[in-house]
């Protein structure tokens, strides 16, 4: 049995179309970021979310990051993540789509990386 998170993703309006992520980005919680960013994103030139809050996430936060990556190019707009958590550059380059987001400006996660080595947690990527 999946137990629910008790650490809810939120996502906060910053203005001037910046955006900061926080809590746990996985299954149970990314189902609930996703609508309110289409609606928060919906009609701005570009838009800059921060993940310097997010304290654990996993593969579906990586999924977050890719539709947000796909609607932004669908709908014509600049998207520029700051602070990316390693663990979501890590899974990436697991699974073979951390070129997505190194075309974007994100920096590789180093193999050595996904393994537990030490390096920086954040990761910039501008779509």
């Amino acid at each position: 049995m999946i137990k629910p998170s008790l650490d809810k993703a939120k996502i906060e309006a910053l203005g001037s179309g910046r955006f900061r992520v926080s809590g746990v980005l996985n299954a149970d919680t990314v189902t609930s970021v996703l609508p309110q960013s289409r609606e928060r994103f919906q009609g701005l030139p570009g838009v800059e979310v921060d993940f310097a809050a997010v304290t654990e996430s996993d593969s579906s936060g990586l999924a977050l990051l890719l539709e947000w990556l796909r609607l932004a190019r669908k709908a014509g707009q600049k998207m520029h993540f700051d602070n990316v958590p390693e663990q979501v550059m890590a899974l990436a380059r697991i699974s073979e789509v951390d070129d997505l987001l190194t075309e974007n400006g994100a920096t590789p996660v180093a193999p050595d990386a996904a393994a537990g080595a030490t390096r920086p947690a954040a990761t910039n990527i501008t779509a």
